[in-house]
This record gives C-alpha cells, structure tokens and sequence, in this order.
C-alpha cells in the first residue's frame, strides 16, 4: 500500500462524505488520517449502508453481509493507521466453513482442512483431488498478482494497460472466457462446479457472465478461511466509526441528501432537513445512479438515464429474518442449499427476470456462533434468495414466496421452521431503493459482468465536475465488503493526484 505521505495534498482539504457504507466509512478514514477536514453524511439512522443491524425482541440481525472473506484485506486497511483488527474486535475461524444442501439429498460440508476437502472432491469424481489442488495453486496465484496489481492499483483507462510490467504480472492470469469456461476445465461433476462458483452470488454474476479471473475466490474460500467477527460485521462497521471518530471525522446521520451543488473549492451540499454543508471536495458513497440523476442538474451528468438503464445489476434479495424456538441443529453458521441443476435460478435473475419457482438460497444462522444475537433458547437466522433487480415486490408476493422458501427449507434440510416463529421480518427489491436509494433495488450494486469489470467500471472522479467523487460498489475494484474497503484508498489516492 502506498504510505501515507501519498495523501498529503489532501491536508487542510474540506470534504464532504455522503453515505456511511463500507467505501464512504473507508475513504473518510484516508482523508482525515491525510489531514482533511471530513463530514460524513448517511442517510439513515445508523451508520454502515447495506451493513445495517435489526434488533427485535432480543435478537439482532445483521441486515447484509454476513460473510467475513479476505481477512488480510481488513489487516492490511487498519496497519495503515496503526492498528489491527483485534483492537477492535475478535475473529472466530468457522468449521466447517459452511454445508451444502443438494435439493437431491445430498448433504457436504466444506472445511478448513484442505486434506479433508481434496478427499471429498476425489469421492464425486475419480482425479479430482488433485485436480483441486492444481486449481487452488491457480486460484493462490491469480490472488496475489491480481490484488497487488490489477486491485489495489487502479487501472482506470486503456493506456494503463499497455504496459510492459502490467504485461509481465499479468501473463498466465485467467483473464480470458467465463468462470463457467474456466471450471470446466477442471471439473466435470455439476456439484464441484458448483461448489467452486456458489461466490458468483457475492459478485453478483453468474457462472456464464463473470470473468474467469474470479476464480481467486477460491484460494479466499479455501485457502484463507471463512471467519465471523463477535457482534457480527456490525461489529465491523463499529470499529470503523471508532477508528474515523479518532481521526477526526464528523458523523451525520438521519441527513438525506437532496442536492450537490458547486465544483471544487465551493460546493453545498444540502440535506433533506434543509442544512447546506460547504466544502472543497465531495465524494459520494451512495448509489452511483441516485447520485448522478437525483442530485445533480442534467448539465453535470456523466450519463444519461438510458446508459443506467441499459447496465447489468447484480441481484435483489428476498430476506427472510427469524427468530425461532429452539436449536436449528441440521444447520451450519453459513448454509447454502442448492437445486441440482441451478441455471434457471441464474436465468430468472439474469436472462428471464421472475421469482424463481426453485430457488438457490443462502441460510445464515449467526446464534450458532454467538450467543449475543438471540435470547437463550432461540435461534437467529436469515434466508436469503437471490432474485432479479428491478422485480415487481408486492406483500402478496412476498407471503406467498415465504411460504414457499420455508416449505424448502424444511423440505431439502431437515428443519422445519414454521411453527417456531416468534420474530419475522422480510426485506426486498423495494426496500432495498427506498433505504439505499439502490437502483432497479440491486442488493449490490454493477454486477461484475465480462463488460463492467475494471476500467468498464464508472470512474472515481467525475469527468464533469471537477472537485466530485465516488467510491464504493459501483465503482472499482467493485462489489463486496473488502472490494468497498479498498475503493476508499482508490478514491482517495486520486484525489491527492488531483490535489498535487
């Protein structure tokens, strides 16, 4: 990571912040560490975007991720000003890492003992084994070079590609065809490609859309482990805070911004309550198309209603938060359940936007971890199924396909629910645009699609207003909670560029 002189020329900047997501968290930490004067603004009554926490009758749920992947991305953020994540909160690795339910009966756990791994490939597919180890050695290799020079170096434009040392780091990178293309190479068995792909829903893609590059998603899974922070990733957003509030960042929250007005050196940005915040830079964290067409005139629009129109979202969800009577045993921490043959699912989101009527569906059971988050003698947990953006949510819809999801819960796990419910909650495609002002109510943001990774991406700073930014999602490196983290160092290094 660059050093912290890097960011001088932001020293003595004012700056606005808007939004208290994990890319708004993240920048204002850089610009007050490099001495800017930085206001944060989120929308809603609590700080961390998606990362939000419901509490309910002695159960607190987070709201949205709930995967701590990347562990040394969240190492590397905090050294940079001193600190590890241990100051502020503790890790527990989860074996297994989390179980699958086949929709046929078939049940696997994923571990952290690569041995125990390799045997149960082998066991679905005579070579397997080995074939997995030559997979994660791809998998290790294509993490290392494309986190040091394709994720934590932005890339912005076609020049900086042609580059004899981006050529040398990137050659032998699958940077070339489809993860689906690329699996396929490896694996016959259906369930080992979907094993090795099920991350596709963290990126927003599926298997026939995604860059084959993502396959270092699996030396993440694999190789670096899955781990819950204590308190769940709200404990992560806290942390955050706590780390700003020592920098020097002010919080706002219950501010909705109505309005970005001005350009570097003399901006307003006015809140919904009617307060004007003056400052020289802006950077936005909130949903990349709000911004642009909700608050800002025409003239100073980079794109047009048409180009967000025409882009490909990564998925709604339709979540399920229950509180239950009782141990859900047959479950793991993290649970996925699976239909054997899972391209309808991918198309439903993707190609035929629809409620799919045999869903792929994550199950995540915190309390299995952590007796914080239900009352003794309950358990927490969430369902959540992927579905297309921009699909018709209406409370008739939403009864009915909770009926559905926890008819197949008890159907493909063992665990019957429904007579056990003592605290429920849905959120969805409308609830996702009306908290987050998401577009289309994306859970995500751009899915990483072959034609919306890198430099496909929007840019950090815009190319009409000068002095006005943006980080997290939507930007690069793109979706995800460490994604999100590092896009703050991205937008903050251009900045100090633009500065110098």
């Amino acid at each position: 990571m660059n050093s912290v002189s890097d960011l001088d020329s932001l020293a003595g900047e004012s700056v606005v912040v808007i939004g208290g997501g994990f890319g708004g968290l993240s920048t204002a930490c850089y610009l007050a560490d490099a001495g800017a004067d930085v206001t944060l603004l989120e929308k809603n009554e609590q700080l961390g975007g998606r990362a939000s926490t419901l509490e309910r009758d002695g159960f607190r749920f987070d709201m949205g991720p709930s995967w701590y992947l990347m562990p040394d991305v969240f190492e590397r953020f905090f050294s940079y000003f001193g600190k590890q994540p241990s100051d502020y909160y503790d890790l527990t690795r989860l074996d297994p890492h989390y179980r699958i339910f086949f929709k046929d009966g078939d049940q696997v756990d994923l571990v952290p003992d690569i041995e125990t791994n390799k045997e149960l490939f082998e066991s679905y597919e005579p070579g397997a084994g080995e074939k997995f180890d030559d997979y994660l050695r791809k998998s290790e290799r294509n993490y290392r070079i494309g986190m040091e020079h394709f994720v934590y170096e932005d890339r912005p434009n076609l020049r900086d590609y042609i580059d004899l040392d981006v050529a040398k780091n990137a050659w032998g990178l699958s940077l070339v065809g489809s993860m689906q293309d690329h699996v396929e190479r490896y694996f016959d068995h259906p369930k080992l490609q979907q094993i090795m792909q099920y991350t596709l829903v963290f990126l927003g893609g599926a298997p026939n859309n995604t860059p084959a590059l993502y396959n270092l998603m699996s030396h993440v899974d694999f190789n670096m482990g899955v781990y819950y922070p204590d308190g769940g990733l709200a404990a992560v957003v806290d942390a955050m805070v706590a780390l700003g509030e020592e920098l020097g960042v002010e919080y706002h929250t219950n501010a909705p911004v109505t309005e970005i007005a001005g350009r570097r050196g003399g901006f307003a940005v006015r809140t919904e309550d009617g307060r004007e915040f003056l400052s020289d830079l802006v950077v936005s964290d909130a949903d990349y198309a709000h911004t642009e067409q909700e608050l800002l005139p025409p003239e100073k629009r980079q794109y047009d209603a048409d180009y967000w129109e025409s882009r490909t979202y990564a998925p709604s969800a339709f979540l399920l938060y229950l509180g239950v009577e009782g141990d859900v045993e047959e479950l793991a921490h993290h649970t996925l359940v699976l239909p054997t043959e899972w391209d309808d699912h991918f198309e439903h989101i993707f190609d035929r936007p629809g409620w799919p009527d045999d869903p792929a569906y994550y199950l995540c059971v915190p309390s299995k971890t952590d007796d914080s988050v239900a009352p003794e003698g309950h358990s927490n947990l969430f369902a959540l199924v992927p579905i297309a953006a921009g699909l018709e949510d209406t409370p008739e819809m939403r009864a009915s396909y909770r009926d559905l999801v926890l008819d197949d819960i008890a159907a493909n796990t063992g665990v019957d629910l429904r007579d056990r419910i003592v605290v429920e909650e849905t959120f969805c495609v409308n609830d996702f645009a009306e908290r987050y002002n998401s577009t289309k109510g994306t859970a995500l943001g751009l899915a990483h699609t072959l034609r919306q990774t890198a430099l496909l991406r929007p840019p950090h700073a815009s190319k009409k207003v000068d002095g006005l930014y943006f980080t997290g999602s939507f930007t690069t490196p793109g979706i995800g909670v460490p994604m999100c983290l590092i896009s703050g160092q991205l937008t903050a290094e251009e900045m100090a560029d633009d500065a110098r």
